[in-house]
């Protein structure tokens, strides 16, 4: 384990120690610290953030992180690869639950789910917005497609992007038996 993955580690270690929506809380924040709207942060937005969530990382420490996420060299850090490392990894047996219900929901079995694999299993019909008028079923199925893409919210989402939500929710649940009945359940696997 080099330097930076012991930062890491801390930063984690500091983040859980926050409880349930210690990640994702911290997720949230550096979103909105993005003013820009550039997926990225420099050192000095990265630094007075973690400052103001309480957590503290050294001069050196904060240089190696941002240096590890600088992906083109410009000075900032590509902010969903720093989050997606900030979460703890996944056990395999989590990873199989996720892929079994991403498996479930990508119908057309191309490794990207649409809205049009949504339809086939899943209606948008009595949800309230629809219900009112001021959502069409498409939408209502768009809008909870989105709660699992990324950032860009392209209409698409990969395993990568749905494993990336699902660490996040892992992050807060303490067994494996745990996740795996919440995600049984929810999905009905």
């Amino acid at each position: 384990m080099d330097a930076v993955d012991t930062t890491m580690e801390k930063l984690r270690a500091q983040c859980l120690s926050r409880g349930a929506s210690g990640i994702q809380g911290v997720a949230r924040f550096f979103r909105r610290l993005d003013r820009d709207g550039s997926r990225s942060l420099d050192v000095g937005e990265l630094q007075r953030g973690l400052a103001e969530l309480g957590l503290v990382l050294d001069a050196a420490e904060m240089e190696g992180v941002c240096r590890r996420w600088d992906r083109d060299g410009s000075g900032t850090l590509d902010l969903e690869e720093f989050l997606r490392a900030l979460r703890p990894p996944m056990s395999q047996a989590r990873e199989a639950v996720v892929a079994a219900a991403f498996a479930k929901l990508d119908r057309s079995g191309d490794g990207v789910v649409t809205v049009d694999d949504l339809r086939g299993g899943y209606s948008g019909c009595t949800h309230p917005k629809v219900r009112s008028g001021e959502w069409t079923e498409e939408q209502v199925l768009r809008h909870f497609l989105d709660n699992f893409d990324s950032s860009e919210k392209d209409g698409q989402v990969t395993l990568a992007e749905f494993q990336d939500y699902y660490s996040g929710v892992s992050a807060s649940m303490d067994t494996d038996e745990e996740f795996v009945a919440m995600m049984t359940s929810a999905w009905r696997l």
